[in-house]
Parts: C-alpha cells; structure tokens; sequence
C-alpha cells in the first residue's frame, strides 16, 4: 500500500522509531552492494532554492541506487497553469516516488491525494518533518534516547516548530517554545498538538520569555527569524525578536551543560552568535550530515 510522509502527525511513534533504527544502520554499517532503488526514479520538484535538503536526498538516492531527477518548478507546467492532481497522476506514470519542497501545505497534500506514488514533503510552509526526524536522531545519538530530553526552541513560530510540536507531543518530549507575541505557532497546530499530547507525559509550553524557557534545557535550538517567501517582513521581524537571540548569556541561564541545535542555514549574528553556532556544545553539523541518514531510511521504508 502506498505511503506519503506529509508530515509528522501522521506518524506513529512506532514510524518514527522504524526510521530512527534504519538511519542508525545506514550510518553505522554504510551497506555497500545494498541498492533497494535500483531500477527505480525519484523526482525533485522544488519550488524553493535548496543546499542541505536537495543534495542529500540526490545523494541517499545514488547511493541507493536510484536515479534522482531534478525538477524546477518554472520548468514544470504547472508553472503554467497545470493542475497539481493532472501532474501528480502523470508523473505517478514515469516515477517511482516524488520528494517535494514548496511554500504551499495544501500542494503537497493535493498532490499525496492524487498521485499513486509516494509522496514525501521535503519541506513546505507550514511543516518540515524530515528535518526533525534528523535532529531526533541526532538527539538519540548524543543522549542514548530522546525520552527525558527536554528541547527548548526559541524564534519564529515556522514550519520547523510546528514540526517539533508535533513530534515532542508523538514521542513524549519535553517542548518549550518562546516568541515573541503573534510569532507563536498557530493555533490550529497548537491545539492538533494538544489533542494528542493528552494520551502522554511530555509537557508542552509557548512562551514569551526565553530566559524562562531554557531552565533545564538539555537542547536549545533556533532558526532564522524570517523564512523564505516573507523577506518584505525582515526589517520588522528583526525588532520583534531582538530578544532571542540564541547567545551565551541565554546558553548560561539553562544553569547545565546544554547542547545546541539549528536546522541551517544561519543568520549569524541575528537568532544565533557565531560563537555559539561554532561552540563545543553545537550539533550543527551532526545534525546537517545526519539528514542523508534519514533520508536514506525514509527512502528505503517508503519507495521500496
């Protein structure tokens, strides 16, 4: 039966922990003469520009044995006009599976509903579920387990925090967000987030004060201010998060070591010090290299 990852609420913890397991293997065994994707073809249809996410899923596609197939959206024909349910079921035609990136949640979600072959969201608007499923293995990873880990997001109410909503509120999380007033999360994904945080123990919080939020964080973690598709908003986001700046003097009220988080790429200098960013403490790049891993599992669970 076919399978989409559209976004994180529609897996169980069981899912997550399937991927986890898998990334973990590719990471730690690196299979050579594995190649699952053999014969099969992956388009990439981006309509935002990419560095991390286009070229590891190229690469987790490659060495799978896969042929990746890179699809800008203005080369497309929906760029003029097509309907998204006539590509999806076309391209379902020719492709084994579609990784798409792009500003709208409901094109990923027209697209799931009418194409015949997976479909996974690579990114859009509203979500961004595979970059959280790296930062929760790159979490595993540091601590043995994400149980007990309290994380502690500070910044923009985006796609990457609702994203942690919904997988804090899935496995049990401890979750704290601080923004600054009318940059929370929505409330529609607050309470989809609430409905099912009732079934566990983790504790979820939106905040406005960030030196309240990171008491006995084990993670902080940060992205830019102002995401792609609002940089007419940027000069007045900069005054409104002035305070969030994810620095040393917030690291130190944590009063513990803590470890650091961003989904890259940085503003240095704005929601996070270069400092910081470069500390002992930062799994950045754990984090940027730990997204071919996942991916690699999601494409080996999903496409084959």
């Amino acid at each position: 039966m076919k399978r989409d990852l559209v976004s994180i609420f529609e897996l169980e913890e069981r899912d997550i922990q399937r991927i986890l397991e898998r990334a973990a293997y590719f990471k730690k065994s690196n299979p050579q003469g594995y190649y699952p994707l053999k014969g099969k073809s992956l388009g990439l249809i981006f309509y935002k520009p990419s560095t991390r996410t286009r070229v590891s899923f190229e690469v987790a596609i490659y060495q799978l044995g896969g042929y990746p197939i890179f699809l800008k959206a203005q080369d497309l024909q929906i760029g003029r006009g097509e309907a998204i349910k006539d590509m999806g079921r076309v391209l379902s035609r020719y492709l084994n599976g579609i990784i798409i990136r792009t500003f709208d949640q409901s094109d990923i979600e027209e697209l799931a509903a009418y194409a015949t072959i997976p479909v996974i969201n690579a990114l859009s608007a509203l979500y961004h579920p595979c970059q959280i499923l790296a930062d929760i293995f790159t979490i595993q990873e540091k601590f043995s387990s994400y149980k007990g880990i309290k994380v502690v997001y500070i910044g923009d109410g985006n796609n990457v925090a609702n994203s942690w909503l919904a997988a804090a509120a899935k496995l049990g999380i401890t979750l704290s967000i601080a923004s600054p007033s009318g940059y929370e999360p929505t409330g529609e994904i607050i309470a989809r987030t609430k409905q099912i945080a009732q079934k566990g123990a983790n504790q979820l919080e939106i905040i406005h004060d960030p030196y309240r939020a990171v008491q006995g964080a084990d993670i902080i973690y940060t992205d830019v201010w102002t995401s792609m598709g609002r940089e007419e908003e940027e000069a007045e986001r900069l005054k409104a998060f002035a305070g969030y700046q994810v620095n040393k003097e917030l690291v130190a009220a944590t009063q513990k070591e803590t470890f650091i988080m961003h989904c890259l790429p940085a503003h240095r200098g704005q929601e996070i010090t270069s400092d910081v960013l470069d500390g002992e403490n930062s799994l950045v790049y754990e984090q940027a290299e730990n997204r071919l891993h996942i991916h690699k599992a999601i494409l080996d669970l999903w496409i084959t």
